[in-house]
């Protein structure tokens, strides 16, 4: 794993969470963006070489809206960057880490993305993520 590449935190309401830490960071979020597949909206706020993605439910039956029933807001995941997200999944696999991606899927902000259970790190959601190939126009 090469660094943290964001902290994930979930929050009911997208718009009142953008204007608090927007405020607590002084610059509003550089980038706003739908995950359909994951049911949620996100936005990122930078600071420095650090990332914040909050992440709001578009729908009743989305991960997000199962977490913030279940814990309610606060810090969701952490997201680490990798050079080879396969070749990632593959080691912590043969670790004894559960991976619930076997697959790597689009993410939010160009990322390929999978997760490894809560369960097999101390509770804590993992999303590792790797940036997506450019997409060759023709």
């Amino acid at each position: 794993m090469d660094k943290i590449e964001h902290i994930g935190i979930a929050v009911k309401d997208l718009e009142t969470s953008n204007a608090l830490f927007e405020t607590l960071f002084g610059a509003p979020p550089y980038k706003e963006e739908a995950v359909a597949s994951e049911g949620v909206i996100t936005s990122f706020f930078k600071f420095g070489p650090n990332k914040i993605e909050l992440l709001a439910a578009t729908s009743e039956d989305s991960p997000i809206a199962k977490f913030l029933e279940k814990k309610g807001e606060g810090i969701h995941h952490i997201a680490f960057a990798v050079t080879d997200l396969k070749g990632e999944i593959a080691r912590l696999k043969s670790e004894g880490f559960r991976v619930l991606n076997e697959e790597p899927k689009m993410g939010a902000d160009n990322k390929l993305i999978a997760f490894l259970h809560p369960k097999s790190t101390n509770g804590v959601l993992i999303e590792l993520c790797q940036e997506a190939p450019a997409e060759s126009g023709s």
